[in-house]
C-alpha cells in the first residue's frame, strides 16, 4: 500500500474470488488494518480461509434506524481510524457503484486532506449485464432502490434497481414502481449475480416482487421498457406534484405560500410566450426548458385548486384524456374521415353534442376574449371558415386588404380619429384573414418580423456607437443608410 495513502479503497468483486484484481489482493494481504463494509459477502469467507484479517460494520445495521445513518457511521469510523493510521475499506463490487459510505468518505477525506487510493473490481453490475446480456449503452437506467422517491425511473427506458436488501425493501420499491408501471409488467430478479453456484434469475410480475423467500442483500431488479402505446405514463407528474406541495407546505417557500389563481396569472401567459419564442428560434433544448416552466404553472393552479378540493392534477389529465378520446372517433371508435376538414366538422358537432345539441351564445362565443386581438382575430375567422363562410381561395382575401387600405387611406385624409382606428382594425383584420388563406400563422408571422426589426435595430445603434454619436443626434439619412446596410449583411448571411 503506498505510504502516501491514508484510506485504500478496495472493491471486492461481484461475488466470485476471481473477480478480486492483483491489486487488491496485495492490499489485501499488505494491510495492517482492514475495515469491511459488511462481512455478508460471498468473498468473505474465502478470505477467511486465506486468514486475512479484518472487521466489519455490520453491528452498525442493527444499531442505526436507517441506511443514511449507517452510511454516515461507517464513514465516520473509517475516517477516524485513518486519522490514526493506513487503512484498507473494502466494499462488494465496485467502490464507486451503488456505495454511499464511499461518496462520504470521499467527500470529506478531500475536506480534511488525505489521500485516498482507489482501487477498481468487477461491479456487481458487470455481473447483472453477463447475466441478463445487456448492453448498457442501450440507455439502461440503474437506480437505487432506497431512493426510488426522489430518483423514479422512467418507464420508456430499462432499468436496473439495486439495494433490494429484503422482502421489506422489495415491497417499498414494489408500491413506488406500480406508480409508474402496470402490475403485470415483468421484473427479472437477481440474486447473487454472478457467484458460481449462488447466482439465481427469475422473471415475475411486478406485484409479485415481494413475495419471494429468497429475496436477499445480494438481489437487484432488472425492469424492461414499458410499451408506449399500452397508456403508461411516461413520466409521472408525482414527483412534481410533490415539490410544489411542499413549497405551498407549512415549512414552504414564503413567495409560493402566497399566490392564488390571480396572483399567477401573468406568469402563465409569459411561460406560453416564452415557449412561443423558444419554437420560433427552433431551440429544442430551450423549447425543453420553458415547456418546462410552463407545465409548472398548470401543476401550480392544480395544487392551489387542491388545497381547496375543487379538483387536482389527476383531474386535470383524467379531464383531458377523456375529451380528446371522446373528440376523435376516428382514432379511438368506428368513425371514419377523409382529411382533416371532416375532422374539423366532427369536432364541432361532439362539442355541440356535449352542450346538449345546441349553443345559444353562438359559433363564435367560445373564442377566448383573453388571447392577444391578433390570435382572436385569427381563430374567429377560421371558426366562420369551418362552417364554409369562407373565400374559395387567398385572391378574394387580397383583394378585401387593398379594398381595406385604400378606405383607410381615404379617411386618414380627414384626420377623424375614430373612423381611422375602425378602419385601421378592418384593415389588420383582413391582413390577418389573408394570412390564414395563405396557411401563415399571423402571430407566428408577425413575432418573426419583430425579432428581425430588433436584430437590424441593434445594428443601427452599433454603427452609431462606433460613430460616437447619440441615436437622438443622427439624421433620419444617417439611421436609414445603417438600417439598409443591416438588411444586406443579413442577406450575405442568408447565401452562406
Amino acid at each position: 500500500m503506498p505510504v502516501t495513502a491514508r484510506i485504500t479503497i478496495a472493491g471486492l468483486g461481484a461475488g466470485a474470488p476471481g473477480d478480486l484484481t492483483l491489486g487488491a489482493w496485495e492490499a489485501l494481504k499488505s494491510s495492517p488494518c482492514t475495515l469491511l463494509r459488511t462481512g455478508k459477502h460471498p468473498v468473505v469467507e474465502w478470505l477467511c480461509r486465506e486468514e486475512i484479517a479484518f472487521s466489519t460494520f455490520d453491528a452498525i445495521y442493527e444499531q442505526a434506524p436507517n441506511f443514511q445513518e449507517v452510511y454516515a457511521r461507517i464513514a465516520e469510523a473509517v475516517l477516524g481510524e485513518a486519522r490514526r493510521q493506513p487503512v484498507l475499506y473494502a466494499v462488494p463490487g465496485h467502490p464507486l457503484v451503488a456505495e454511499e459510505s464511499v461518496r462520504l468518505i470521499l467527500e470529506r477525506a478531500e475536506q480534511e486532506g488525505l489521500q485516498v487510493k482507489l482501487l477498481p473490481a468487477v461491479s456487481f453490475l458487470d455481473a447483472v449485464f453477463s447475466a441478463l446480456r445487456l448492453d448498457p449503452g442501450s440507455g439502461l437506467q440503474v437506480l437505487d432502490g432506497l431512493l426510488l422517491e426522489e430518483r423514479p425511473p422512467l418507464p420508456t427506458r430499462p432499468a436496473v434497481i439495486t439495494q433490494v436488501y429484503s422482502r421489506l425493501v422489495a415491497s417499498d420499491v414494489k408500491l413506488s414502481l406500480l406508480e409508474l408501471y402496470p402490475p403485470e409488467h415483468p421484473v427479472t430478479v437477481l440474486r447473487a449475480a454472478g457467484v458460481p453456484g449462488e447466482e439465481r434469475v427469475e422473471t415475475h410480475p411486478l406485484f409479485e416482487i415481494d413475495r419471494l423467500d429468497w429475496v436477499d442483500h445480494l438481489t437487484s431488479l432488472y425492469l424492461p421498457e414499458t410499451d408506449k402505446s399500452n397508456g403508461i405514463c411516461c413520466y409521472p407528474l408525482d414527483p412534481l406534484v410533490k415539490i410544489i406541495s411542499r413549497l405551498r407546505g407549512e415549512n414552504g417557500c414564503p413567495w409560493d405560500r402566497e399566490q392564488d389563481h390571480r396572483t399567477l396569472r401573468p406568469y402563465l401567459l409569459e411561460e406560453a410566450y416564452e415557449v412561443l419564442e423558444a419554437l420560433n428560434e427552433g431551440d429544442m433544448y430551450k423549447v425543453c426548458e420553458e415547456l418546462g416552466d410552463l407545465l409548472l404553472q398548470v401543476v401550480f393552479h392544480a395544487q392551489i385548486a387542491s388545497e381547496s378540493r375543487s379538483f387536482d392534477i389527476n383531474d386535470v389529465v383524467a379531464g383531458i384524456s377523456e375529451k380528446l378520446t371522446r373528440r376523435h372517433p376516428h382514432v379511438f371508435g368506428s368513425v371514419t374521415v377523409r382529411d382533416s376538414r371532416e375532422v374539423n366538422l366532427n369536432w364541432a358537432k361532439i362539442k355541440a353534442e356535449e352542450k346538449g345539441g345546441y349553443t345559444p351564445k353562438g359559433l363564435l362565443a367560445d373564442v377566448s376574449m383573453s388571447v392577444p386581438a391578433l390570435m382572436r382575430a385569427f381563430r374567429l375567422q377560421k371558426k366562420a371558415a369551418g362552417v364554409g363562410f369562407d373565400w374559395p381561395d387567398y385572391s378574394g382575401a387580397m383583394d378585401k386588404v387593398h379594398e381595406e387600405l385604400d378606405e383607410l387611406e381615404s379617411v386618414a385624409a380627414g384626420g377623424e380619429l375614430i373612423k381611422i382606428e375602425e378602419e385601421l382594425g378592418d384593415l389588420l383584420f383582413s391582413v390577418v384573414n389573408l394570412a390564414r388563406l395563405l396557411g401563415v400563422e399571423p402571430e407566428t408571422a408577425l413575432t418573426g418580423t419583430s425579432t428581425k426589426f430588433i436584430k437590424r435595430f441593434a445594428h443601427v445603434e452599433e454603427m452609431a456607437r462606433l460613430a460616437n454619436r447619440d441615436l437622438l443626434q443622427c439624421t433620419l439619412a444617417e439611421l436609414d443608410k445603417w438600417w439598409e446596410e443591416a438588411k444586406k449583411l443579413e442577406k450575405i448571411r442568408e447565401k452562406r
